[in-house]
């Protein structure tokens, strides 16, 4: 299995443990995921970071528990679909992020959406530059989907499609 960190830092030499900028509501006994963390995705999931940092977007793709009506619908052919506001397009296709490879034996499975937390400082294997994610996401098997807005799709967590919202205090109109 293969674990990343998405930066738009080129130079990242040693990735330390450090607290979420802005805290989650977490359940009872999961506090800690606020607290000081390295955190990585693994490569089914790495298409949920293929944006510019504050870039507000949501992922949806099916589960055992997907009906196949909305399996159909929301999906088509594509293992997953990505939601972005339109006016996030030009910076999909002009900015470049930087891909780091983790090594995996420090890390702990969250069990949610491919990510994974170390507890102590983590020396990244290798870094690439990824530029033009606007093409990234089709070979993964995800659809990219530009919107207007995103607040249409707030009715997809009453879906039985698993749904991440990333960064939407930045998308217009959410609230």
């Amino acid at each position: 299995m293969r674990l990343f960190h998405f930066s738009d830092d080129p130079d990242i030499a040693v990735f330390e443990p450090r607290p979420v900028r802005i805290p989650s509501e977490r359940a009872a006994g999961r506090e800690w995921l606020n607290g000081p963390l390295v955190w990585a995705i693994d490569g089914d999931h790495d298409f949920m970071y293929l944006f510019p940092r504050d870039c507000p977007r949501i992922l949806i793709w099916a589960t055992p528990e997907t009906s196949e009506t909305e399996r159909r619908r929301w999906l088509g052919d594509w293992r997953a679909a990505v939601f972005v506001e339109r006016h996030w397009l030009k910076r999909l296709e002009a900015e470049t992020i930087h891909r780091y490879e983790m090594p995996a034996e420090d890390f702990e499975d969250l069990e949610d959406a491919g990510m994974w937390v170390c507890r102590r400082r983590v020396i990244p294997m290798e870094r690439i530059a990824i530029s033009r994610l606007d093409r990234e996401f089709a070979p993964r098997g995800a659809e990219l989907r530009v919107v207007d807005s995103l607040r249409p799709l707030k009715g997809l967590w009453n879906t039985s499609l698993h749904v991440s919202g990333i960064r939407l205090r930045n998308a217009r109109d959410w609230e």
